[in-house]
């Protein structure tokens, strides 16, 4: 079983390395190790280090992280006479004081919602008290209950109040009749 797990994991390792829809001159084959061991060569401390623990600031503004597919398409496209930067249909140049004010409203409104997801992660944390799946839950026995005594009620001919008078009886809650 070991073997054939081992067989299909290099299989799939050849195959990713292989690029089969790419034209003959532009392929290109990656050797297949010959023993599962060179696939993890090196110690976990060697391997560890070569990984890139420092995360990636974005160049424009360094207190930023990097975003990923932030990509300089004008700087690409500066050369194609179609590619337009200047007088773009649709495009609105902003003051600096409709940008502030945009800002500010932005930020109210985040503050906003910022509350409300509080408020709701608070509230499905919660576990005892008037929460909402304890009221789901004792909406559901109260159901169920109230089918079980009107079956049984059904079946027997005793009706509900019969019925809790009877418990009581059982229950000690309520003397014998004599």
């Amino acid at each position: 079983m070991m073997t054939k797990n081992l067989t299909f994991l290099l299989a799939a390792i050849a195959a990713a390395g292989t690029s089969a829809f790419a034209p003959a001159q532009q392929r290109h084959f990656t050797k297949i190790p010959s023993s599962p061991t060179q696939l993890f060569e090196g110690t976990a401390a060697d391997r560890a280090s070569e990984v890139d623990v420092e995360p990636q600031m974005n160049p424009d503004n360094p207190n930023l992280p990097a975003l990923k597919g932030d990509y300089d398409w004008d700087a690409e496209f500066a050369a194609d006479p179609d590619w337009i930067t200047e007088n773009v249909p649709g495009k609105i140049v902003v003051n600096e004081v409709d940008l502030a004010a945009q800002v500010t409203e932005l930020s109210k409104i985040e503050e906003k919602y910022r509350k409300i997801r509080l408020d709701q992660e608070y509230t499905k944390a919660r576990i005892i008290g008037f929460v909402p799946m304890a009221e789901t839950y004792n909406g559901r026995f109260a159901m169920f209950f109230l089918v079980v005594g009107l079956l049984t009620e059904y079946w027997t001919g005793i009706t509900i109040p019969g019925q809790i008078e009877e418990m009581a009886r059982v229950g000690g809650f309520i003397g014998p009749d004599y």
